[in-house]
């Protein structure tokens, strides 16, 4: 017996309510989805908090995203701080690193999640897990602080010359990097080192909104038309001119086809202070100025 074929209104009354099933499950299932990213993002507390597996996931992201800046095991580097702190300058509640961590912080080297070009952009779940992995290997403060921080500041704008060229608050001078925020974006190693050896990871300084990175505190050495010799810190450089600060403080801004000689040098202009010249303990007191005013 032949098959009775369906009419074309039936075929379109099925293709519409077939579609409409399958629309019906995807936005469902959408639905869910946004459900339990709010769930993770509007979280007060950390949902994952004292998870094992997490902290361990928590880890693998850090690896990617973080460790950069902060240093394999979050005990900070050159660019980014000690994370295993309890205490931290920006971030005190989990909330508020969650926060840190999807905006970044205007004004610093933090960036929002997935602008900076390292790793990836993370999900709020694995933000969670980030957040699960630094609770995990934060260490207690020790009873007693290394170094005496009212020494410290007399030694830093006394006879250790740091305020030469060095600023805090608003006072001393302007050749180097601002001092005020590097005891709590820094770890107290990376500062000594920056003092040890200089030229091993020079500061960053000018932070422009179409550089990933700002700028380093990279010396400049030229030589102008008539014979003069300037040397100093590059404030800005590209391909036509350069702005330079020499250390009496003068701003030169050179165009570059008028100079006779062009020299950039990673060598900071900064000088290798050794424990000959300032002792282990000096140092110890002066870093722990700087972290007693990064903390604030």
């Amino acid at each position: 017996m032949p098959r009775k074929k369906s009419s074309p209104l039936l075929l379109l009354r099925s293709a519409v309510s077939t579609f409409y099933s399958i629309s019906r499950l995807a936005l469902l299932a959408l639905i869910a989805m946004l459900a339990a990213s709010i769930a993770f993002a509007a979280d007060d507390q950390n949902p994952l908090a004292n998870d094992p597996k997490a902290a361990k996931a928590g880890e693998y992201e850090f690896r990617i995203n973080c460790a950069l800046c902060h240093g394999l095991g979050a005990h900070g580097g050159g660019r980014g701080p000690d994370l295993t702190r309890t205490q931290k300058k920006h971030a005190h509640s989990d909330a508020e690193m969650f926060q840190v961590i999807s905006n970044g912080i205007p004004g610093t080297a933090m960036p929002s999640n997935g602008t900076n070009g390292q790793g990836v952009g993370m999900t709020d779940e694995e933000i969670w897990q980030i957040i699960t992995y630094i609770r995990s290997v934060e260490v207690k403060a020790p009873a007693k602080p290394i170094g005496n921080a009212t020494h410290g500041k007399e030694l830093f704008y006394g006879d250790a010359n740091c305020s030469l060229c060095h600023m805090v608050e608003g006072k001393g001078g302007r050749v180097g990097p601002d001092l005020t925020s590097v005891g709590g974006s820094r770890t107290r190693e990376a500062i000594i080192d920056s003092v040890r050896n200089p030229s091993r990871r020079l500061a960053w300084g000018l932070t422009e909104s179409t550089k990933e990175f700002p700028q380093e505190y990279e010396t400049i050495t030229v030589t102008t038309a008539d014979g003069k010799q300037i040397k100093g810190v590059a404030l800005n450089d590209d391909s036509f001119s350069v702005q330079i600060m020499d250390s009496s403080e003068q701003i030169h801004l050179l165009e570059k086809d008028k100079l006779l000689s062009f020299k950039k040098s990673r060598e900071s202009l900064m000088p290798i202070y050794k424990p000959d010249v300032l002792s282990d303990k000096d140092l110890d007191d002066i870093v722990a100025y700087l972290v007693s005013v990064g903390a604030k």
